[in-house]
């Protein structure tokens, strides 16, 4: 049997093991389901240390030696869907496909590197950082590790299905709440055409849409535009009634290396602008690479790693970029087969990525 037959047969294993655990989220059991104890058992000569910062946010960081690189991995999955066909959690092996809850988003990966680890040298250096609240709970868990992180590294890989290619620019995330005030009234007065809150907040929606539209020449990669979106409405109190206020939610997703200020200031340069009782952010998530943060290509290339085209999705990488260590987004798994029922992932796609993390630990490891 050749190494790449090896390496895929062994994550295939650990694969089983990894998707039996029931690891949804919510409700976030990560350490009730034993996945973390499963890791830590495999992942010999380690010093493991598990985090928990609350409401089921909860780290596992793994280090031996002294590694370059650093392999990121959420463990969490979304719940089941009742379209699956059969047991999410019994992992199903065709000639082609492991189905499984979990197994292309992203255990497929988790399972590759241990596969790995296992061919290694028992004093080899390698680090894996295993989070738990990627897909709902705010990134709590990758959060708390990088603001008391000890070690920088001169790469992270964060898993996530990318069909085994190199993501090195992705977009960032950001809703917003604008509100605007009126005093209530009789509709047939003739402050209500200028008055209205609602009037107010259909102004500035036009002036967002311009700014949205004018963005549309804009573009890194395939990318192109804001993704400016108009989420949510509420306000008014009758058909007969100056509205007295309108809330408006709305979110957009910044191109790679533009910060989300850069938008909010024009979404606000406008007239409309200037009669907006408040304006918060409730999210800002930055883009890969965050505006200001390293290269994540020049990592890519570095590490050999096959290149990806630039995606819309979000990833926790972002993060690591803003916090300035280099990040790019690699993993088996197609994105269009996350979060499906009979979610699955196809076997070359884990032997090619098991194949590039044993080069990658054995090359970049730190020995």
């Amino acid at each position: 049997m050749s190494t790449s037959d090896a390496l895929l047969a062994r994550t295939l294993e650990h694969l089983a093991a990894l998707v039996a655990c029931d690891t949804q989220n919510p409700p976030r059991a990560v350490l009730e389901s034993g996945l973390y104890d499963y890791v830590a058992r495999a992942l010999s000569g380690f010093v493991v240390d598990v985090q928990d910062f609350g409401d089921g946010a909860v780290t596992l960081y793994a280090r031996r030696g002294a590694p370059e690189v650093l392999i990121n991995v959420h463990v969490d999955t979304v719940p089941r869907s009742d379209a699956w066909t059969r047991d999410p959690f019994d992992l199903l092996v065709t000639g082609e496909r492991a189905v499984g809850l979990g197994a292309c988003d992203i255990k497929g990966a988790l399972a590759a590197f241990l596969a790995c680890v296992e061919s290694l040298p028992d004093d080899a250096p390698a680090a894996l950082l295993l989070c738990s609240d990627e897909e709902g709970g705010g990134s709590r868990s990758a959060r708390g590790w990088l603001a008391g992180r000890t070690h920088d590294y001169a790469a992270v890989l964060v898993a996530e299905p990318t069909r085994g290619h190199a993501v090195a620019a992705h977009r960032g995330y950001c809703a917003i709440e604008a509100t605007f005030r009126a005093d209530p009234g009789h509709s047939s007065a003739p402050r209500t055409l200028r008055d209205n809150a609602l009037h107010q907040a259909a102004r500035w929606t036009q002036e967002c849409l311009f700014v949205a539209e004018q963005a549309e020449a804009e573009a890194v990669g395939d990318l192109r535009g804001i993704c400016f979106n108009l989420g949510t409405v509420r306000g008014g109190t009758a058909d007969n009634v100056i509205a007295p206020e309108a809330v408006l939610r709305a979110s957009f997703r910044p191109l790679p290396g533009q910060s989300a200020q850069d938008v909010i200031d024009r979404l606000l340069a406008g007239s409309a602008a200037k009669t907006m009782h408040s304006f918060r952010v409730i999210d800002d998530e930055p883009s890969l690479p965050a505006a200001g943060g390293p290269a994540s290509d020049e990592v890519a290339t570095q590490l050999g790693l096959p290149p990806g085209a630039p995606v819309a999705f979000w990833t926790e990488a972002a993060l690591f970029s803003a916090a300035g260590l280099p990040a790019v987004v690699f993993g088996p798994g197609d994105i269009e087969q996350a979060h499906t029922a009979d979610e699955w992932v196809a076997l070359d796609e884990l032997r090619a990525v098991a194949d590039v993390y044993d080069r990658v630990l054995r090359q970049k490891g730190g020995a």
